[in-house]
């Protein structure tokens, strides 16, 4: 049988009771439970940190001068660094990277190949 305030319809009611507790919607009290002491915390908001001055170097990554900053191009550094990082890491299992790794190392060694074959022409 469902009760007047549960938002589930009739049909999905039950009226079997189960192992999980009271059939009341109660929780059932812990065998030999101890007091919990606790507190209310009132919740603070932190304060955002003032944003750069527009036009300052901080925030544009730029000099007046049009000069960029060097965090500026730390940041869009590492930020090219992980990229490929990612890249490589995500195709590095596939058929189209194992065989354009086979095609790389195949013309490495006709490099080296043909360097040794000009060093040899020359007498070195």
């Amino acid at each position: 049988m469902s009760r007047p305030d549960d938002p589930r319809p009739a049909e999905h009611a039950t009226s079997e009771p189960t192992d999980a507790g009271p059939t009341d919607g109660r929780l059932a009290p812990a065998v030999d439970a101890e007091p919990v002491d606790a507190e209310i915390v009132e919740e603070t908001t932190p304060v955002p940190a003032a944003p750069p001055a527009p036009g300052s170097p901080t925030a544009t990554g730029y000099t007046d001068e049009g000069v960029p900053t060097l965090d500026h191009v730390r940041d869009k550094i590492e930020g090219r660094a992980a990229t490929a990082a990612g890249w490589q890491e995500l195709t590095a299992d596939t058929e189209a990277a194992r065989t354009a790794d086979e095609q790389f190392d195949e013309r490495e060694r006709k490099a080296k190949d043909r360097l040794e074959e000009i060093r040899r022409s020359m007498g070195l």
